[in-house]
């Protein structure tokens, strides 16, 4: 099972919550994942994991959050070639763009030639009851995926 760092940017607490979620589903399906907010950690930092899942939530008008901003940045350096991948974060279905953070992240990812193993997940602000068990599949799956991969 591949090694997974689990990055993410909150503000309200939302995105931290689906975060911790994932993390959850990784851990039952046997996996090893390390959780992080953006701002304790740096992009250079993937490196040392098979895999990764970074999100956000969406700022104003489909934005990255200052606080990604330099993680974001710093991924311009790496080669994640060899980098299994996938983004998730929450966002405002009152904005025009919905979950832009998200997309960001993604195409970022790609650029840097990581794989991305499974679709983005995106919830409107925090998770409910069945967001929350979309959560801990989304992280199981991810796993799961990276295995079969690999």
């Amino acid at each position: 099972m591949a090694k997974v760092l689990v990055a993410y940017a909150s503000l309200t607490g939302n995105t931290e919550e689906i975060a911790e979620l994932i993390v959850e589903g990784i851990r039952q399906a046997g996996g090893e994942a390390v959780l992080k907010s953006v701002t304790d950690c740096n992009a250079d930092e993937i490196k040392a994991y098979e895999a990764v899942l970074l999100g956000a939530y969406t700022w104003g008008d489909g934005e990255l959050p200052d606080e990604f901003l330099d993680f974001y940045e710093e991924m311009d350096e790496l080669d994640l070639s060899s980098c299994k991948a996938a983004a998730f974060g929450s966002g405002d279905t009152g904005y025009e763009i919905y979950c832009g953070a998200v997309d960001q992240i993604e195409e970022k990812l790609k650029e840097r030639g990581a794989e991305i193993v499974q679709a983005s997940l995106k919830i409107e602000y925090g998770p409910n009851a069945a967001e929350k068990d979309a959560c801990r599949s989304f992280g199981r799956q991810f796993i799961e995926t990276c295995a079969a991969v690999s």
